[in-house]
């Protein structure tokens, strides 16, 4: 795309009703958004985290270090509406306390009238849902976080 192309694509953008978008070609990637508010991933150091009691047993530690590294998240491969059931009147796909394996639908999201299943890439079991339905979700956003196993 030219400048020319690209400024009449974001005049049309701002006069839409559409609150988001993407656009990936070859070599080329625009993303578009009239949201205030956008995702940003809090990052957790190790200085802001609470050093460990001398009298807690080393074993604790170690067991809840290596269930930390064992959890994963599946994030949100797009930006859209999420649904967390396949109708209003189903069951949600997954909950906490969900088995899941690599290739299980565990959510819907809709992006211009597209309805894209997500599907998990990791085996392990859903420890939180991390967002509710309908929210609209951001690119990467962390949906669930899955204890791996």
């Amino acid at each position: 795309m030219d400048f020319k192309e690209i400024k009449e694509l974001m005049a049309e953008f701002n006069e839409s009703p559409m609150r988001e978008l993407e656009i990936e070609t070859d070599g080329f990637h625009i993303h578009l958004s009239k949201n205030e508010n956008t995702f940003k991933p809090q990052v957790v150091t190790t200085s802001s985290l609470p050093a460990p009691q001398a009298e807690t047993p080393s074993s604790k530690v170690e067991e809840a270090s290596e269930q930390a590294q064992a959890a994963s998240y599946i994030k949100a491969p797009m930006v859209g509406s999420i649904y967390l059931q396949p109708a209003p009147e189903k069951e949600a796909y997954v909950s906490v306390g969900t088995k899941v394996h690599k290739g299980d639908v565990v959510c819907i999201i809709e992006a211009m009238k597209m309805m894209t299943e997500i599907k998990s890439e990791v085996d392990g079991i859903i420890t939180k849902v991390l967002v509710t339905n309908e929210e609209l979700v951001e690119f990467d956003q962390p949906l669930f976080e899955v204890q791996e196993g």
